[in-house]
């Protein structure tokens, strides 16, 4: 993990190949599946998982509060990367690059917030949502997997 330039950075290796990766980060049933801190579950309303594509969805915490979320796609380049921007509540760009280590794959998670407040205000909560975003992600790889 890493922090700078309103920047949080967070990066896992995965022991499957970045197909599988791409496909659970492109796959609306698989997301919906791993996004989010522990405890959080999705509803999607919509999700085009496509340049310019909108990602309507709601996250429902363990705390029994919703929280709704919409994200507009900026790039996804099939099995490297994924990109959106992040627009309501706090605004943030996401950056999800998914490098091949011979058959593993080395996932970066670059959240990139577009206000300094915003980051200050978000960054301890989201340090560790991150990872825990990083380890359902690894749950799901693994069920792809096996």
């Amino acid at each position: 993990m890493n922090m700078n330039n309103n920047e949080i950075i967070t990066m896992r290796e995965f022991d499957v190949p970045r197909e599988l990766v791409y496909q659970a980060w492109t796959t609306p049933e698989l997301l919906a599946r791993w996004w989010g801190p522990n405890g959080f579950t999705n509803t999607f309303h919509k999700c085009e998982i496509k340049l310019g594509g909108v990602w309507q969805l709601t996250m429902h915490g363990p705390d029994g509060k919703d929280y709704p979320n919409e994200s507009v796609f900026v790039e996804v380049v099939p099995v490297e990367r994924v990109v959106l921007d992040h627009l309501s509540g706090h605004q943030f760009r996401i950056t999800a690059t998914f490098d091949d280590l011979d058959g593993r794959t080395k996932v970066t998670f670059r959240q990139t917030f577009r206000v300094k407040e915003d980051f200050e205000k978000a960054k301890d909560i989201c340090v560790e949502a991150n990872e825990q975003n990083l380890d359902r992600l690894g749950q799901v790889l693994k069920e792809m997997n096996s």
